[in-house]
This record gives C-alpha cells, structure tokens and sequence, in this order.
C-alpha cells in the first residue's frame, strides 16, 4: 500500500512539475514576437469587426504576451486567407487566420480553389455562432419569400467564389424557384452594404444575424430591411420577433428527406461563425495555450465591455469543438453531396458595377 501510495506521489510530482516547463516554453516562444491574424475579407464586415475585438484582448492571455495585429486578405471567397495559413504561413503560432465559415464545406465538395485541409488546420475558436440571414429593403415591398417568388423583385448582392452571399440567394433560386438576380464581385461585405445604400441592389444575400445587429445597427432600428429566411441549425425566436412573424429556417422549406439532408448540411458552417485559426503542424502545447486563451478572453471584462457596448453579440464555441465540427463535416455521403451540388450550382451571376472614383473600399 505505501509503494502504491509512493508511486503515486511521485507521478503528480512529476506531472505538476513537468507543467511549468510546457508554460515556460510557450512563454518563452512567444515573448517579444508578434502574431499576425489575416482576415479572408475586406474592412468593416462581421468578420472584420469581431476578429479585431478579440484580436485587442487576447494577447493578454498568451504566456510571453505576444503583440497581435490584423491585416485584411481578401480574395476568393476567403480562401486566399486559408491557402495562405495552409501552405505559405509560419507553423509556429505566429500566423493566424479567419476563414470564411464555409470552407471545410467547400472542401468536402471538391471546390476549385481549395488548397488546405481543414481537419489539419489548427481551430482555435468561434466568438460568435450565431443564424445567417438573406434581407431586403422594406421599401421593396417585400416582406417573405412568399412574396419574392410572386412579384421576382429581390436583386441580391454577394461577395465571392462560394461565400454565403451567393451560395444563399443560389440555394433558395434551385430549392424554391424564387428567381433572384445575383450580383456578385463586391469585395466585401460592407461594399454590399454600400452597394445596396446607393440602390445598386435591394437585399443582400447573406449576413450573420449578429452581424447585421452589429454593422447595420441603425437599419435595424429604423426598420428598414426586412429579413426573408433563417441560414442555420436552429431557429434564432429574435429574428421572428423582429419581423413580428415566424421566419423560416432553410430546412423548413425542404420538399424532401434528401432536401433536408442537403440543406442540414449546407447551414452546418454557422458553427464556424467567424473561425480564428492557425496554420497545421503548430506544437500541440502553443495550441492548448492559445485555445485557452481565446476562452478566456471571451469572459475578459474588458472585451465583454467593449462587445456589449457596440452591440455584439457573444456565443462562443472552443477551438477543440471546432475541430471535432471540421473533421466531420468533410465526410459527406455521396447522395447528400450530389444534392448539395444541385443547389448551389450557380446560374447567371451578374458582375458588380465598377466602384465609383475616389470611394474607399
């Protein structure tokens, strides 16, 4: 009994003093280096704005206290950003990435493009998983999709490649007939938020609820948009409360067990939200110690100040979840896939017009 307790003893002493050594190497790494966060879109949108509010308080939590900055890396529907966290980017820990939510979708349907695997990526957290929404001008008259199929009034825009804002208005033409014009090109999603200010389009494609309550806080208010169908897993009670009707969720409107198959996994990206990543091949200790950092930063009083303040909403999920949601989302069964393709498969996008001289993307 005393040699077992023995032998007991001497293994926690070990582990608890094996444990300072794994932070101090962590520590040591990081002190006096910067970490660089690409984010795969333009300025201003929800990815924009939720990845700097994480990026201003999570170094704190970084053993070594590293420097983190942001730089925006627009193309391609965010897979710039992730081809170049895949396969040009330290694997150190000191380049992050935000991708579009997405992307391991994309991958699992072999689209053009894609050079990264997301099972191999190194997730480190979601600030926000939120419901993805398609809305319109209330001044259009329209109010459903009811109605969108009948007058066939609704010109969305969208950004690139298979980003949500295409991919949405896309699904519901295929599913439902409804005969939205798509204009695609627009940089970002804050240029379609412009886009639709200068009347170039009605409705925009796809934006996270969150977002939306975020970026376009006062059209909101005023009432001015008017949301046509919820992007998610679950029904969001808050869009329907704002609209004072019941707002459909995309699964709702399947015709059959194959739609809804589809569809399910087509909405799967809204737990990726707005996806903090690093590059694969990181040391496994360098990413627990960022994964606990991004934790703790989202229970920081500083950044729930500051979120709650500009009106964000926070329903985080952790860089481990998100690994277990990426590695299972690439496996697809082969009838659910062809569907898949079915409605998204993309007809008669329209080119965004040129910006005019001297705006600011």
């Amino acid at each position: 009994m005393f040699n077992l307790l023995l032998a007991s003893l001497i293994a926690v002493s070990s582990l608890t003093s094996a444990l300072p050594a794994v932070a101090d190497e962590v520590s040591d790494f990081y002190k006096g280096k910067t970490i660089n966060i690409a984010i795969g879109y333009t300025p201003g949108g929800g990815y924009d704005v939720y990845t700097r509010a994480v990026a201003r308080h999570i170094g704190k939590y970084i053993p070594g206290n590293p420097n983190v900055i942001v730089q925006n890396m627009p193309g391609a529907g965010s897979r710039l950003a992730a081809n170049w966290l895949y396969n040009v980017a330290p694997k150190d820990g000191t380049a992050w990435a935000v991708i579009g939510e997405n992307s391991a979708l994309d991958q699992a349907l072999k689209e053009e493009g894609v050079q990264f695997d997301v099972a191999k990526f190194n997730w480190i957290g979601n600030p926000i998983a939120d419901s993805n929404v398609t809305f319109i001008w209330a001044s259009s008259g329209l109010t459903s999709l009811d109605d969108v199929i009948a007058k066939g009034g609704a010109i969305c825009g969208g950004t690139g490649a298979s980003s949500p804002s295409i991919l949405q208005p896309t699904i519901l033409n295929n599913l439902l007939n409804t005969k939205i014009k798509i204009v695609t090109g627009y940089p970002g999603g804050g240029d379609v938020n412009l886009a639709m200010e200068r009347n170039e389009v009605n409705c925009r494609g796809s934006n996270s609820w969150a977002s939306a309550k975020s970026t376009t806080r006062q059209w909101i208010e005023d009432r001015k948009i008017n949301i046509l169908v919820q992007f998610s897993v679950g029904k969001d009670p808050e869009i329907s409360a704002y609209m004072k009707r019941d707002v459909p969720v995309i699964t709702e409107l399947a015709k059959n067990e194959t739609d809804r198959k589809a569809l399910a996994a087509l909405v799967s990206g809204t737990a990726f939200g707005r996806p903090i990543l690093t590059a694969p091949g990181v040391p496994e200790a360098r990413v627990a110690a960022i994964r606990k950092a991004f934790d703790e930063t989202m229970k920081d009083a500083a950044f729930v100040e500051e979120t709650s303040k500009a009106k964000m909403d926070i329903n985080p999920v952790g860089g481990a979840e998100l690994q277990k949601v990426a590695q299972a989302s690439v496996a697809i069964d082969d009838g659910v896939v062809k569907r898949v393709r079915e409605l998204i498969a993309i007809k008669d996008l329209q080119e965004a017009p040129a910006q005019p001289k001297g705006e600011k993307k």
